[in-house]
């Protein structure tokens, strides 16, 4: 339906203006009745659709309508599948359309700078590339059922602690490179129809009143299109945010914000105009859910469980599969281990908290897998509620552990350890589940871990387990999916989306997490996850990007399209994977590049392409990329802009971040020449290093120091020359003049600044 909102805009009083830019309650938008503009509701909703019953608590304590629960996001992007995180978006649609709700608040795309985040289950990666397609594909989904999306939390929100007051001190470079660039694609590639604001202040500025973030980066430089509105309670001053860019303000201030833009306005602090492009952008988003909307919409339960059953599958990751333990035969007479296989953690705590549709039970499930129920007993082990050892829990397990050809044991961090609102303090389980562990060891030596956590784990206790299954929060399927996945079913195809250090103190950003006071510095800058342990040379115990399978794979004949590219081109990279096991798989290929040789600081590789291949036994695929100038790119503070050095980059196709099996070599020149002024303290190196100006800088400083004193005097060895070399390289061009004895003037020095500044200006515009 055609409608002009300006039209709408003009015929509204400026009370009802005003209003607009607030929400009516908790969950809805305000509507004018008269003009036809409906009150549109939002709701939680990143693995799941949150709605609450009319009369219910707003925190999650009293349970929503029923819904499909779908795996976290840390699951979701374990699987390095774009489509079915896609297929996951359009369920969410389907039941946000069922449930007449508008916009879905998420996905997060905030980056896991600390593992210790207590909201890190809610959150896709530690690498903005990936995390920022995995979102992509999220809200395309989403956004294709008519149903709004609202991307999650812009921006540097990566804490909990003090999270509504802290300040998060970032530089430029590392802002643009790793913390903005999650959120930039996603807008870019998918134009998600809201935007929220976080809590917390980006270097001195809340983010809800943060114009360079709301207007001139997300507005101006990203071309984002519908309207941002405020985490729920983030508002500090509310003219303030409505002219940094922030439209709306949830939850209903009642009259409070309102009251305060109305007076701005009425004073002429705040131009009536701004007021009508706010109201315009919140009409747009309103009629485009209106104009969507389904009547009588419904969806499948069964599918959509079914579907979270095969996100939860591929999110899952194997990480430990010593003597091929694993898959089991359907004979194995197993002992399942654990109070977390009878009451599942498939969800984090928080404002995401789902009520499921329905729950498997793993326990359940793997009695189905089973050859016979008798080949299963189960014994709880552990206190889920208490970190105290129970002594007869541990004996029961034991004895339990000691009648089976192997033990399952179901151990992770409970509830209490992770949820949005506070972070961990420390990567430990339990004591009492660490124990049982270490019991259980001693009388069975084939000890298959399952974990269910949100983040990673410290693992002492690896070496006494023969192999470990991440099961992360795996949504409601789970139960189905652990069974598929230990019986062999499928092949576990999940790979790490972060890394899992041995320590905590190995991660980069431990001295500066959760920071002091209401500061905290990411001193690590841009050296966040893999691009730390990989660039220090500091072994993980998990890399990023990393898994194991049932069968194997094998990559073979890279091509790169053009080896010798300017940075406005592209190349493409072109691979074959063949399955060169026994079992049907798929494969994550990852790519990464390497800047050889930068003259800023950089990490040691990054990931530019991903592809998730299905193969049957024997069977080979092509893979492709394109790279384009953001492959080879980093973050110029002084352009204000991404800029290639020109110079060689190698292409590195790898099984994870440090499994890297194949690699070639390209050139790019850079169209970009960054013109600094040359003045008396530029280096002499910098001016040779320089190619359009190395002829001239070369044939004037021989010129120069062609009495120099200090030239004739030191190079009697071939030793004496090289040091020479290395200290006229970092020497200022004013040091000529104070080491020629006068025979090189303050009169010459300038005149030759003079002609070396002409002629990067000529060679600039050339």
């Amino acid at each position: 339906m055609k409608r002009n909102i300006r039209d709408i805009v003009d015929q509204m009083t400026l009370e009802e203006k005003v209003g607009m830019c607030s929400g009516i309650d908790f969950w809805h938008l305000k509507g004018i009745e008269r003009l036809e503009v409906p009150s549109i509701m939002v709701t939680d909703g990143p693995h799941g659709l949150r709605k609450q019953a009319e009369d219910a608590d707003h925190l999650g304590l009293s349970n929503s309508v029923p819904a499909t629960c779908f795996p976290s996001a840390v699951a979701l992007a374990s699987s390095w599948n774009r489509e079915l995180i896609e297929k996951v978006g359009i369920a969410l649609g389907e039941e946000a359309q069922s449930e007449k709700v508008g916009v879905l608040l998420g996905p997060g795309a905030n980056i896991k700078r600390s593992p210790l985040c207590g909201r890190n289950f809610e959150y896709f990666s530690e690498d903005p590339y990936l995390s920022s397609e995995m979102a992509a594909s999220h809200i395309n989904g989403v956004q294709s059922q008519g149903v709004g999306t609202s991307l999650k939390h812009f921006a540097a929100n990566n804490q909990e602690h003090r999270r509504m007051s802290t300040n998060a001190l970032i530089d430029e470079r590392t802002l643009r490179e790793i913390y903005l660039a999650s959120f930039e694609n996603a807008v870019r590639k998918a134009q998600p129809w809201t935007v929220m604001c976080s809590y917390n202040k980006v270097n001195g500025e809340f983010a809800s009143e943060n114009k360079t973030l709301l207007t001139d980066v997300l507005r101006e430089e990203w071309g984002f299109e519908g309207f941002v509105v405020s985490d729920w309670g983030a508002v500090n001053e509310r003219v303030s945010g409505l002219e940094a860019g922030l439209e709306l303000e949830m939850p209903a201030s009642y009259g409070l914000g309102a009251n305060k833009i109305l007076e701005a306005v009425k004073y002429g602090k705040l131009p009536e105009e701004k007021l009508d492009f706010t109201v315009e952008r919140l009409l747009r988003v309103i009629f485009m859910i209106v104009d969507n909307q389904k009547e009588n919409a419904s969806y499948d339960q069964e599918e959509h469980h079914q579907l979270a059953k095969q996100v939860a599958y591929e999110g899952m990751v194997l990480l430990k599969n010593e003597e091929s333990t694993l898959p089991l035969a359907k004979d194995s007479k197993i002992a399942v281990i654990g109070a977390l296989a009878k009451k599942s953690r498939y969800q984090g705590g928080g404002s995401s908290h789902i009520n499921p549709t329905k729950i498997d039970d793993i326990y359940e499930e793997i009695t189905k897998s089973a050859s016979s129920t008798s080949f299963v007993a189960y014994a709880q082990g552990y206190d889920l509620n208490s970190d105290e050892v129970d002594e007869h829990l541990v004996l029961e397990a034991k004895d339990a552990a000691i009648q089976a050809g192997a033990a399952i044991l179901f151990i992770g961090l409970p509830d209490r350890y992770e949820s949005e609102g506070y972070d961990r303090t420390h990567l430990h389980i339990p004591e009492n589940q660490r124990l049982l562990l270490e019991e259980i060891s001693k009388v069975q030596p084939n000890i298959i871990v399952v974990l269910s956590n949100g983040a990673p784990i410290e693992m002492p206790w690896l070496n006494q387990a023969k192999a470990v299954l991440e099961g992360y929060l795996g949504g409601q399927a789970l139960g189905g999916a652990i069974a598929d996945l230990l019986y062999g079913i499928v092949s576990p195809s999940g790979k790490l989306a972060e890394t899992f250090p041995m320590k905590l103190s190995d991660n980069p950003s431990y001295l500066n997490f959760p920071g002091e006071g209401d500061t905290v510095e990411y001193k690590e800058g841009i050296f966040v996850g893999y691009r730390y342990y990989d660039t220090k040379e500091i072994e993980p115990l998990f890399p990023f990007g990393y898994g194991l399978s049932y069968t194997t794979y094998e990559y073979s004949n890279l091509r790169v399209s053009n080896k010798d590219i300017q940075d406005t081109g592209t190349i493409t990279v072109d691979l074959t994977v063949k399955n060169t096991g026994e079992m049907a798989g798929k494969e994550v290929v990852q790519l990464y590049v390497k800047d050889i040789e930068s003259s800023v600081i950089r990490p040691e590789k990054e990931l530019k392409g991903f592809e998730k291949v299905e193969l049957q036994p024997g069977e080979a695929k092509e893979v492709s990329f394109t790279l384009g100038k953001r492959a080879f790119a980093y973050y110029n503070v002084e352009l204000k802009d991404w800029h290639v050095e020109t110079g060689e980059f190698e292409i590195l196709i790898g099984k994870s971040s440090k499994e890297i099996i194949l690699k070639d070599t390209v050139t790019v020149t850079s169209t970009i020449s960054i013109v600094q002024p040359i003045h008396r303290n530029t280096n002499v190196g910098d001016l040779i290093a320089n190619p359009k100006l190395a002829p001239l800088a070369t044939e004037l400083l021989k010129e120069a120091n062609k009495n120099n004193p200090l030239l004739e005097s030191a190079v009697d060895s071939e030793e004496q020359a090289e040091m020479m070399e290395a200290m006229m390289k970092y020497m200022p061009l004013r040091a000529i003049a104070n080491f020629s004895s006068g025979s090189f003037t303050e009169d010459m020095l300038k005149e030759m600044i003079n002609k070396l500044n002409e002629a990067k200006e000529i060679t600039h515009k050339l």
